[in-house]
């Protein structure tokens, strides 16, 4: 056991060396200055330490990756194994290696209808980039070029490469430091019933969303649009649910046209909902493409995928003479394919899809619950990913001042109890290990409820009106 006061130098070593040289992903320069970042050291299962010994359960479940937990002796052997046997083979042109091989078929064999063909990535964005180039490519191989143009919807996140962030919408995503591409890449309103127009309900809402597209179809010229974007469930945009039916009509419409229907699975698929994919087997929509990473591997080696239909391989190969000048030197790594591999078959072996939705449904039922506190105006999302929206009135909706910080504090307090939550502007957002029990459900909904009437209280002594 390592002596808490040498515990204590590490750590405020760590600390420093971060501060002084890291430029991390979404900085805020101004409080990262000043407090620096928090260092994790360990993880097991769902738990998490910092770097001096504090435990915390990670309801965040790292960045909606970590589904299988963490510190699995099997997967660090698997990889291990692998790196000792074939640490890299590039797969370009002509070469494979056996694990991406594997990988492809196996991720054939779950994902839906006739997606049968499967692209390795480097992660989510890098996925989503590459349907963005594959869009262009199918449409002018089917001998139109000029119908390369892309939607998708506001609050959407689809990624952090260029064209993959200027595709997603979410208001922090877009500083006026950064450009992004403008010209065909168009956005809808987001599918959130919570903030619907005019008080409209679910049904009405829906037809209005479903002709909004259409509008923007005819405004466009649906012979110049080659692909639609939509995360089945907007995640980082808030965990939105779309209205019943939503995706389907949208999915028609894109038929229709011939426009590619882009599933946006980077969160979804591998379990967060219950499903390998949840395209087709919670919304009924048989994508054109998906995207998938983040618990392909369960965060334990970096990968991605861009899984898509036969119809679409015949259309870009029926020419042999073409090239698809496309890739990463990472694409099908050998050791992130064994990791997914061991990844997918302890899944199977644990029906941790069978967890995540027996547990998901209990958390559903629970965090519902605390829409009974004055600040939660709602409780949405679908089993293992579920979001806490703070509000000022639960009657008009309207949010609390910007500079309250809201979703913050309250995942400030969560963490001084032991709990880490997401805070996203006036959300708090879930996403754990979908090998959470329902013990583990109520440690995390009562701390979190403690929380939310911790700062409540805090802001009503301060003057705040809450109602």
């Amino acid at each position: 056991m390592i002596p808490s006061n040498t515990q204590n130098a590490m750590a405020d070593r760590l600390w420093e060396l971060d501060r002084a040289h890291a430029l991390h992903p979404w900085t805020n320069f101004g409080p990262f200055e000043d407090k620096g970042a928090l260092v994790i050291t360990r993880g097991e299962g769902c738990w998490l330490w910092d770097a001096e010994g504090s435990k915390y359960f990670d309801a965040v479940g790292g960045l909606w990756c970590t589904n299988i937990g963490l510190g699995r002796k099997e997967m660090a052997t698997a990889i291990a194994e692998q790196v000792e046997r074939l640490a890299f083979s590039n797969t370009f042109v002509d070469m494979t290696n056996d694990p991406s091989a594997l990988l492809a078929g196996k991720l054939a064999s779950l994902a839906p209808g006739d997606l049968n063909r499967v692209h390795f990535t480097t992660g989510g964005s890098t996925a989503v980039d590459s349907a963005y180039r594959l869009i262009q490519f199918y449409q002018t191989c089917m001998g139109r070029p000029e119908k390369t143009q892309v939607i998708a919807r506001e609050m959407s996140y689809h990624g952090s490469t260029y064209a993959s962030q200027s595709i997603g919408k979410r208001p922090g995503d877009r500083v006026p430091e950064f450009r992004y591409m403008q010209e065909g890449i168009h956005h809808l309103t987001a599918p959130n019933t919570y903030r619907a127009p005019d008080g409209m309900g679910e049904a009405e809402f829906c037809d209005w969303l479903v002709a909004e597209f259409e509008a923007k179809l005819e405004e466009i010229g649906p012979d110049k649009v080659g692909g639609f974007f939509a995360e089945p469930i907007q995640a980082s945009g808030g965990v939105i649910v779309p209205p019943e039916g939503y995706l389907k009509r949208m999915a028609e419409i894109c038929k229709r046209h011939d426009i590619l229907f882009v599933a946006d699975e980077v969160v979804t698929a591998f379990g967060r909902v219950g499903h390998w994919f949840a395209s087709w087997d919670e919304f009924g929509v048989m994508p054109d493409i998906i995207c998938t990473a983040k618990g392909l591997s369960s965060g334990y080696i970096p990968i991605g995928a861009m899984i898509f239909s036969d119809r679409i391989w015949a259309a870009i190969a029926a020419d042999g003479r073409r090239w698809y000048t496309s890739g990463f030197t990472y694409s099908g790594h050998p050791v992130a394919c064994a990791a997914s591999l061991k990844n997918i078959e302890i899944m199977e072996r644990e029906d941790i899809l069978g967890n995540a939705t027996r547990v998901g449904t209990y958390f559903e039922t629970r965090l519902k619950e605390l829409e009974a506190l004055p600040m939660v105006g709602e409780v949405r999302g679908r089993k293992m990913m579920m979001c806490v929206e703070n509000v000022a009135d639960k009657v008009t909706r309207q949010l609390l001042p910007k500079e309250l910080d809201v979703g913050k504090r309250i995942s400030d307090e969560c963490e001084e109890m032991g709990l880490m939550v997401r805070p996203m502007g006036h959300l708090n957002v879930m996403s754990p290990p979908l090998i959470m029990t329902e013990t583990d459900v109520d440690l995390v909904v009562n701390t979190l409820g403690r929380a939310i009437r911790r700062v409540a209280d805090r802001f009503v002594k301060q003057g705040v009106r809450l109602s």
